[in-house]
């Protein structure tokens, strides 16, 4: 049954993928929108990798102040156990202070390589943000070309297709079936008028003096 499923959802999922791609065939701007999408997309990835590079740094920076101050501290108990002549203590402190100074140059390395590496980061951040920036007017251009280029089909299908023409064809034929009402009108009102008069000629005439 769960196989069943899985071939359904994928067969779903193959139909959806044709059906956009057909429609991105139809309309170029949606498969750049897509691709606009996905680039913002790792312009966020990006700028969390620059965030987490930061706190890197503040880590290095943080244990390498620690470990020259715990070196410093050594050296100069180190310094206090051989005036006292207290060997072992001054062992111990010479070892420990070796330790922090390895640790030191073993940080500094590592804090130099780290902001190496988020200059980098930080260069390429901006760089991908320019380039997204690029990409939303190269959008908006191409958008306001494709508003131009339906206007002039629209236009020129009114035009260039003899629909004008039929248009105003129309509009004369409906002023000459209305002048013909017109006309009608008035020879039925003088009909009316004429026949009026007559018949108040024939009435005058019956009536006696």
């Amino acid at each position: 049954m769960a196989n069943l499923f899985t071939r359904i959802k994928e067969t779903i999922q193959a139909d959806l993928h044709e059906l956009m791609d057909q429609k991105e065939q139809k309309n170029p701007i949606t498969h750049l929108n897509q691709y606009i999408r996905e680039c913002e997309q790792e312009v966020r990835n990006m700028k969390q990798l620059v965030e987490k590079q930061y706190t890197y740094k503040h880590e290095f920076t943080r244990e390498l102040s620690q470990a020259k101050k715990m070196a410093a501290k050594r050296k100069r108990q180190a310094e206090l156990a051989k005036e006292a002549e207290e060997n072992e203590l001054y062992q111990y402190a010479t070892e420990e202070q070796q330790q922090f100074e390895t640790r030191v140059n073993q940080l500094t390395e590592l804090l130099d390589k780290t902001i190496a590496e988020l200059e980098q980061l930080e260069n390429k951040y901006v760089q991908m943000k320019h380039k997204l920036k690029d990409l939303y007017v190269k959008r908006m251009e191409l958008k306001g070309r494709e508003n131009v280029a339906r206007a002039h089909k629209g236009m020129n299908k009114v035009l260039n297709s003899g629909l004008a023409e039929k248009t105003v064809s129309k509009f004369e034929e409906m002023e000459s079936y209305i002048e013909r009402l017109e006309n009608q009108v008035k020879t039925d009102h003088r009909l009316h008028t004429l026949d009026a008069r007559l018949a108040e000629l024939e009435k005058n005439e019956a009536t006696p003096n």
